[in-house]
């Protein structure tokens, strides 16, 4: 028991920073250009996320077997970027939802595979989880600031944001568990789905946002953000 609960408060504690990034918005006002230059600083430290951590963690499936698990991760992505995109499209929201839906399908893959490793005994470096914790502010404070602009108050963020991170901890629980039951479970699909989903969110969201906001400044930012996740890595 104390294996899973270690798993679950790991796997909230690595994605707080989203809701402490998705609420601040309503009190500290940031620019156009600013919410521009952090969207670009988080997708080059998703790209590096994907090329330097994912894909690496799914070296052991085949090319076939890592092209499917992609495949499946980008259509999680498009179904549920689909879905909300119908419901809050019309209040002009849907952009911004659907880097929230890609905060979920980067945010419970990894969950699961932090849930993998603790039951496997594999050691979590403290560069590791400070890099992700780090490169989620970005990733949630450009959403949330269009909400916030289109009338969401702090509640309504907070409680969004708040079930994003309890779907991780409740991923890296179930990724303990699982691992514990079968004692073969490993984070290589979870891995190749997240890396899917993440790179369909990127082009089809996080980055045009970023340059609709910031001009060309978005990709010195994304540069910079792969630059230091790189070295966080």
């Amino acid at each position: 028991m104390g294996g899973f609960l270690e798993a679950v408060g790991v796997g909230v504690l690595v994605q707080s920073s989203l809701l402490l990034a998705g609420v601040i918005v309503c009190w500290v006002s940031f620019s156009r250009r600013f919410v521009g230059l952090a969207a670009g600083f988080g997708a080059g430290a998703l790209v590096a996320a994907v090329a330097f951590d994912l894909i690496p963690e799914a070296d052991t499936l085949g090319t076939w077997e890592l092209t499917l698990g992609m495949a499946a991760g980008v259509a999680i992505f498009l179904l549920g970027d689909r879905l909300v995109s119908r419901r809050f499209a019309k209040r002009g929201d849907g952009e911004a939802m659907g880097i929230v839906v890609g905060s979920v399908v980067d945010g419970v893959p990894e969950s699961v595979i932090l849930g993998i490793q603790i039951a496997t005994g594999n050691p979590l470096g403290a560069a590791f989880v400070a890099a992700v914790w780090v490169s989620n502010i970005p990733q949630a404070i450009a959403p949330s600031a269009d909400l916030a602009a289109s009338g969401w108050s702090a509640g309504r963020l907070a409680r969004l944001w708040s079930l994003v991170v309890l779907a991780c901890g409740a991923a890296a629980g179930i990724g303990y568990l699982v691992t514990e039951w079968t004692g073969a479970a490993t984070g290589a699909w979870m891995a190749a789905i997240a890396a899917g989903g993440l790179l369909a969110m990127l082009t089809d969201s996080l980055i045009p946002f970023a340059y609709e906001r910031a001009k060309d400044l978005a990709g010195v930012a994304t540069v910079l953000g792969f630059c230091l996740a790189l070295g966080g890595s």
